[in-house]
């Protein structure tokens, strides 16, 4: 199979399930749907552990906002892989896209698909870079990854550490010059909540604050994990589209549409289910996978 896949028949290829290593080569107003709601710490301990919410959980859920374009606002989509911390390969990333896009076209939009935070040790650079405007010609809309929301319930719930420790690790709180092990042997989580306050600006805040859960592109959907088999993008929970695997990586979406995610990290990039994914662990292996969609093809940069 060809590294240049015809989105079209991604779309049917719902049963399809084979690993594709592909051929390395090389105005817009959103539409917004808004809810305020918080998840209950209860909620989110339960996810960072592992388990499932509890149906009073899902009734207080937060909701993030969702985006949508239409198919001829950009000529050109890239699609980036969770970066983890890693700012170099974030670099290196926008490079390509920039190299890339000066040879396609004027006007880009470049999707960022979660999952900025922990593992590697720069996520406050990354934050900070992801703040501040793109070149001419690009458009960027960073969406949340389960990360982002883990650290965003951690600076709203201090109490939560031990439970975000466990999932996250000490690197983000370390690139943000906070001595976890100090603090705690000094005064505990209300030093850890000072520091935390001190620490992480109020933009960087704002920003994890912002970030949408979903974007659709006509029938190409955007999302950090994936979404429930079957339902309805409408009735999609924010918990499945930041956390979601099984069933969706076995089944896909089971939706006439194509989905691009990232968070389930693969060797290669994965073609099929009528899915893609790019997480090709960045933080482990250095590489930052970038899908480029342009006249119903994808292909992945090099």
């Amino acid at each position: 199979m060809t590294g240049n896949m015809c989105l079209l028949n991604l779309v049917r290829l719902i049963n399809f399930n084979m690993l594709v290593d592909m051929n390395e080569t090389s105005k817009a107003e959103s539409k917004v749907s808004r809810n305020n709601f918080r998840t209950s710490a209860f909620g989110w301990v339960q996810k960072l552990m592992g388990r499932d919410a509890t149906q009073a959980d899902i009734s207080v859920e937060r909701m993030r906002s969702r985006l949508s374009f239409e198919p001829d606002e950009f000529p050109v989509i890239y699609a980036v892989g969770d970066v983890h911390g890693c700012y170099d390969q974030l670099l290196e990333a926008e490079r390509r896209i920039r190299e890339d896009a000066a040879i396609h076209s004027e006007r880009a939009l470049v999707v960022m698909l979660g999952d900025y935070l922990d593992r590697g040790r720069r996520s406050r650079e990354v934050i900070e870079h992801l703040c501040r405007p793109t070149d001419a010609g690009l458009t960027r809309i960073a969406l949340c990854g389960n990360h982002e929301e883990a650290f965003r319930q951690l600076l709203e719930e201090p109490a939560g550490f031990p439970e975000w420790q466990r999932f996250a690790g000490p690197e983000t709180l370390a690139s943000y010059g906070v001595d976890v092990a100090y603090l705690m042997r000094q005064g505990g989580i209300p030093a850890l909540d000072r520091a935390l306050q001190d620490a992480v600006p109020a933009h960087h805040r704002q920003f994890i604050e912002e970030l949408p859960s979903m974007l659709t592109v006509g029938d190409i959907v955007f999302v950090h994990a994936g979404l429930k088999p079957g339902v309805p993008l409408l009735q999609q929970r924010d918990s499945d589209l930041l956390w979601m695997r099984e069933p969706f990586l076995t089944r896909g979406p089971e939706l006439p549409l194509l989905v691009v995610h990232g968070h389930t990290p693969v060797q290669r990039p994965f073609f099929g289910n009528g899915r893609i994914a790019i997480d090709t662990g960045a933080f482990a292996t250095g590489r930052l996978t970038v899908l480029r969609i342009m006249n119903r093809q994808a292909v992945v940069l090099t």
